[in-house]
């Protein structure tokens, strides 16, 4: 008995190695994931925040990936813990007026947690007398914000978008849930003019870009694409979609199946930091080589795609377990 469970466990041990074998007799490597620092949506730092009298005077909640930490104050945010990731819950100072806006929320996901991006309306009412409502998407991103925000004028221009990245990936990798909105068209609602419809379904979208960057001597920064990720959702999913995993296609791809017009060159404006400490706009002028190495990693995670103060009220977004497949 003892001769045929030793044969059995030699069996099962040949046959589970068997895909591994079949690797590498093609050459090829087994696929290694890399998750993101903080990706795994765990650890959020909390920052207590004071709105200003004239608005209220609430005291708001803004949530942020990073070490397990409460900062109480009116304190402009600076990612902590060696976190790559910003959201676009932030603080605004604006004429002496302190401001928050929520949009990303940590929530509890079995064990642990998983982050919540919605696009909403955010509002205040200014001496109890003026409503100013705007619509506000939830966004998760690589990168930094100048906070604290001291207008409303070019909201992409408050951010440090990506992060320093010298690596090819074959793909990402990531647990998510979306909630869609059922409407067929979009609201645009910046709280100083009329709210109005913007022309087609509002989508949830994952966007991931390799690029390399480089500036000029007036610093002015430039970058080609590298590599192409974006993913867009327009109906909600029946659970959590768990281990999802999109290809990283490189080099020029408009001639490639899997293309679409909104993957195409400079398809909105970012910016970033230039060596004098400037926000300047990336100006992403072609697509790289095949072969080339990136610099950097644009990676962002939205509840909207339109761009500022545009979006679906409803649409929700569940993000988990973020990582990279070599």
């Amino acid at each position: 008995m003892k001769r045929m469970f030793r044969h059995g466990v030699g069996l099962w041990m040949m046959m589970a190695l068997m895909p591994l074998i079949s690797l590498f007799a093609k050459g090829e490597e087994p696929e290694r994931v890399v998750p993101f620092p903080y990706g795994d949506m765990d650890h959020w730092v909390v920052r207590e925040i004071h709105e200003s009298g004239i608005i209220g005077g609430q005291t708001k909640w803004l949530y942020e990936p990073g070490p397990s930490d409460t900062i109480v104050g009116n304190i402009a945010f600076e990612n902590k813990g060696g976190s790559p990731w910003r959201t676009s819950n932030v603080m605004a100072k604006v004429a002496g007026i302190v401001k928050t806006n929520t949009s990303v929320f940590p929530e509890r996901r079995g064990d642990g947690m998983c982050a919540r991006l919605e696009t909403r309306y955010e509002s205040v009412r200014v001496l109890g007398i003026v409503d100013i409502e705007v619509i506000a998407a939830g966004s998760f991103f690589l990168g930094e914000i100048h906070e604290p925000i001291r207008g409303t004028r070019n909201p992409q221009a408050m951010l440090c978008s990506g992060v320093e990245f010298t690596r090819r990936p074959k793909a990402i990798r990531f647990d998510y849930k979306v909630k869609a909105a059922p409407e067929k068209n979009r609201v645009r609602s910046t709280g100083f003019s009329r709210k109005s419809m913007v022309p087609g379904q509002d989508s949830l979208a994952v966007i991931l870009l390799l690029q390399k960057r480089w500036e000029d001597k007036d610093g002015n920064v430039y970058s080609k694409r590298v590599g192409t990720m974006v993913q867009r959702y327009t109906r909600s999913t029946d659970g959590w979609v768990n281990a999802a995993t999109y290809p990283i296609l490189y080099g020029d791809i408009t001639g490639r199946p899997e293309y679409r017009s909104y993957m195409r060159i400079q398809v909105e404006e970012r910016y970033t930091t230039n060596s004098r400490g400037e926000s300047v706009p990336i100006r992403e002028i072609g697509w790289a080589e095949p072969g080339e190495t990136p610099t950097h990693m644009v990676l962002q995670f939205t509840s909207s795609h339109g761009g500022a103060y545009i979006g679906s009220p409803g649409n929700t977004f569940w993000i988990d377990n973020v990582a990279l497949i070599y």
